[in-house]
C-alpha cells in the first residue's frame, strides 16, 4: 500500500510546520510499503514555499506544489493528480496527527478489503488550542462528527477519486466541496469504515472577539456554496445539511432573537466569559448568531439564484 498525503495550505506555516513533521515521525510495518507527503500551496504569502526548501533535509517524504490562489478544492485535485500513490489520505494542513496514524489507515482498509474494495475509512478528528503540545488533548463530545467524507482526516483509493470526478472547483468559497463529492462518493457505492485510531488534532487558536469578523464572513461563505451544492444535488438530506430548511429558520431565528442577538449585543457576556478562562463556551454561544448568519445567507443566495427552494 503506497500512500499519498495530500494537504492543501494557505499561510498557516507554523502550524503546518508541526503537521509535517509529526508525519515524518511515523511507525508502521510492512502493509505502508511506502508514502509520500504533497503539499499544494495555494498561494501563501507568509513564507510557507521558502521554509519547505529551507527545511528539505528534515522532510524527505514532502514534496510541494505552487498554485495561484484558488481554493482548497482545486489544491487537493492538483495534489491527487501528481500523486504516486495507489492510495490518498486527506488531512489539513493545520492537523497534527499521531506515530501510528498511517498505520491504522492502512489496517481498516486492508480489513474493508476483504470485502469489496469500494471502501474508504475516515478517522478521529480531536479538536485543540494547545499550540505547543497538540496531541495532549483528550477527544470532547464536541468533536464528534457525523460527516460521510470530511477531508480532514480520511484515506480512499486513487481510482476512486478519479471515478467520481476529483473536486468540484466551482466551490471555491468556504465550505462544501468535500461533503459534495462525498454525495458522488456514495452514489458509487463506497462504504464509510471508522477508523478512530487514525487520529489527528485540529489546532485552532482560542477564540477571541478579534476571530469574529472572519467566522462571520466564513458563515457567509459556507451559505452561497450550500446553495451551489444544493443546486447539484436537490435533495432533502442536502438541503438539512446546508441548513435550508423552516425549521432553520425558526431555530436560528428564536435562538437569536431575530438577530438582536448579535455580534454586536453578545461583546461584553462574550468577553466576560473569555476573560474567566472559558473561551470554548464563548464560541459555542457565539455560534447561535453564526448560524443565523449562515441560514440568512443561504435564502439569500436562493434569492440571488432564483434556485427552487420547495420541498418535494
Amino acid at each position: 500500500m503506497f500512500f499519498s498525503v495530500v494537504i492543501p495550505t494557505y499561510n498557516r506555516k507554523p502550524i503546518l510546520a508541526k503537521c509535517l513533521l509529526a508525519l515524518e515521525n511515523q511507525q508502521f510495518g510492512e502493509i505502508v510499503r511506502e508514502y509520500e507527503v504533497i503539499v499544494v500551496d495555494d498561494g501563501s504569502t507568509d513564507g510557507t514555499l521558502e521554509w519547505l526548501a529551507t527545511n528539505a533535509d528534515l522532510l524527505p517524504h514532502v514534496r510541494s506544489i505552487a498554485q495561484c490562489h484558488q481554493g482548497p478544492a482545486a489544491a487537493r485535485n492538483l495534489g491527487v493528480e501528481d500523486a504516486k500513490g495507489d492510495t490518498i489520505i486527506f488531512i489539513d494542513s493545520d492537523l497534527v496527527v499521531t506515530e501510528h496514524f498511517l498505520q491504522a489507515h492502512a489496517d481498516a482498509l486492508l480489513q474493508g478489503y476483504k470485502d469489496t474494495d469500494a471502501v474508504f475509512t475516515y478517522g478521529s478528528v480531536i479538536n485543540t488550542c494547545n499550540f505547543d503540545n497538540p496531541t495532549s488533548e483528550p477527544y470532547k463530545i464536541t468533536d464528534f462528527s457525523a460527516a460521510y467524507f470530511a477531508t480532514g482526516n480520511v484515506a480512499i483509493a486513487r481510482h476512486w477519486l478519479l471515478a467520481a470526478g476529483l473536486f468540484d472547483t466551482r466551490f471555491q468559497l468556504y465550505g462544501w466541496e468535500d461533503l459534495e463529492l462525498g454525495v458522488r462518493l456514495k452514489k458509487l457505492g463506497l462504504k464509510l469504515i471508522k477508523c478512530p485510531a487514525a487520529v489527528g488534532y485540529h489546532w485552532h487558536p482560542p477564540f477571541s472577539l478579534e476571530q469574529i469578523p472572519g467566522m462571520i464572513d466564513r458563515e457567509i461563505q459556507r451559505g452561497r456554496m450550500g446553495v451551489l451544492f444544493y443546486q447539484k444535488h436537490p435533495s432533502w438530506e442536502v438541503r438539512m445539511m446546508i441548513q435550508m430548511t423552516v425549521l432553520h429558520q425558526i431555530l436560528w431565528g428564536v435562538l437569536s432573537l431575530g438577530g438582536m442577538l448579535n455580534e454586536r449585543t453578545m461583546t461584553p457576556f462574550l468577553q466576560w466569559l473569555i476573560d474567566r478562562g472559558k473561551p470554548q463556551l464563548a464560541l459555542e454561544i457565539a455560534r447561535i448568531f453564526l448560524n443565523w448568519y449562515n441560514v440568512k445567507a443561504v435564502y439569500a443566495a436562493c434569492g440571488e439564484l432564483q434556485v427552487e427552494t420547495k420541498i418535494p
